[in-house]
C-alpha cells in the first residue's frame, strides 16, 4: 500500500527545475508517483517503500536543491515552515537586491527594446521581469500557508502570461510591418543583461548553503546568460544578413519558453488551491 510523503523544495526558480526533480524522483525504485509544484515549492510523493526516501533525498540534493520533510501535522496548509534557519536578514537583503536587479533591468530593457525596435530584447526583458516576480513572491511568501501561496502564484502566473501574449502579438505585428532593429543597441543591452545575471549570482553566492547550493545558483544564472547571448547572436545575424528575421525568431523562442513556464505556475497553483480546499 502506497504512503504519501511531502517535502518543501528550496532552490527552484522555474518549471524546468520542477520537471528535473520529478524526473530524478521517478527513477528511484519504490516511488509510485511524484508531483512537484513550483507555486507552493512542495513535492508530494506516493511511495511503496518509505526506505526509498533516503535514496530520493540524495538524488534531489545532488541536483542542487534543498529538501525539508513535512510531517503529518503540516500536510495541507503547512503553516509551520520546517526549517527557516537560512532566512537571515542578510539573506533577505540579498534576495531584495536580486529582485531589484531583475525588475530594474527588465524595465530598462523594455525601453531599450522600443528604442532599438528589437523583439528579442523585449522577450528578454520579459524574462527579467518574470525572474524578479518569482524571487519577490518567494521573499514575501515565507511563512504563508499553502492556499495563500497558491493564490499569489496564480495571480503571478496570469500576469506573466498576459505579458508573454503581448510579446507574441507584438512580434507577429512586426512580421508584417518589418523594421530592421538597431544592432549595436541590441547587442549592447544583451551583453549588459549578462552582467546583471552574473551580479545576481554573486549576491546569492554567500547564501548558497542555506537556500540552494552553488550548482543550483549557477545553473539558473547560466540559463539566463544563454538567453542573453542569444540576443547578442541575433543582433550579429541581423547585421550580417541585413534582415530582421533572426531577431523575430529569438523573440518567438524566448516568449514561447516563458509562456510555458507561466502556464506551469498557473497549473500548479490551481492544483494547490484544490488541495488546500
Amino acid at each position: 500500500m502506497s504512503q504519501t510523503a511531502r517535502y518543501r523544495v528550496t532552490g527552484m526558480d522555474c518549471s524546468s527545475c520542477a520537471a528535473k526533480i520529478e524526473g530524478a524522483a521517478r527513477k528511484i525504485e519504490g516511488v509510485d508517483d511524484v508531483k512537484v509544484s513550483i507555486a507552493s515549492q512542495i513535492m508530494t510523493l506516493d511511495v511503496a517503500d518509505p526506505r526509498c526516501l533516503v535514496r530520493l533525498e540524495t538524488a534531489v540534493t545532488d541536483l542542487g536543491y534543498r529538501l525539508d520533510r513535512l510531517g503529518a501535522s503540516a500536510e495541507v496548509d503547512d503553516d509551520k515552515i520546517p526549517d527557516l534557519s537560512h532566512v537571515t536578514p542578510a539573506y533577505k537583503r540579498a534576495l531584495w537586491i536580486v529582485v531589484l536587479l531583475n525588475l530594474g533591468y527588465g524595465a530598462v530593457e523594455i525601453v531599450a527594446s522600443l528604442v532599438s525596435q528589437s523583439q528579442a530584447l523585449q522577450a528578454d526583458a520579459l524574462d527579467f521581469l518574470g525572474d524578479g516576480l518569482i524571487s519577490f513572491l518567494g521573499l514575501i511568501a515565507v511563512g504563508w500557508g499553502l492556499a495563500a501561496r497558491a493564490k499569489a502564484a496564480l495571480l503571478q502566473g496570469v500576469f506573466l502570461g498576459l505579458l508573454g501574449v503581448g510579446v507574441i502579438a507584438s512580434t507577429l505585428y512586426r512580421v508584417f510591418v518589418v523594421h530592421e532593429p538597431q544592432t549595436l543597441l541590441m547587442a549592447g543591452f544583451g551583453l549588459a543583461a549578462c552582467v546583471v545575471n552574473v551580479l545576481a549570482a554573486v549576491v546569492l553566492m554567500p547564501h548558497r548553503q542555506g537556500d540552494a547550493n552553488m550548482r543550483a545558483v549557477w545553473l539558473f544564472s547560466r540559463n539566463d546568460a544563454i538567453g542573453n547571448l542569444a540576443v547578442v547572436a541575433a543582433a550579429a545575424l541581423v547585421w550580417w544578413l541585413k534582415s530582421p528575421i533572426p531577431d523575430l525568431i529569438v523573440a518567438f523562442i524566448v516568449a514561447g519558453l516563458f509562456l510555458h513556464s507561466s502556464w506551469s505556475i498557473i497549473r500548479d497553483a490551481r492544483q494547490d488551491l484544490r488541495t488546500a480546499t
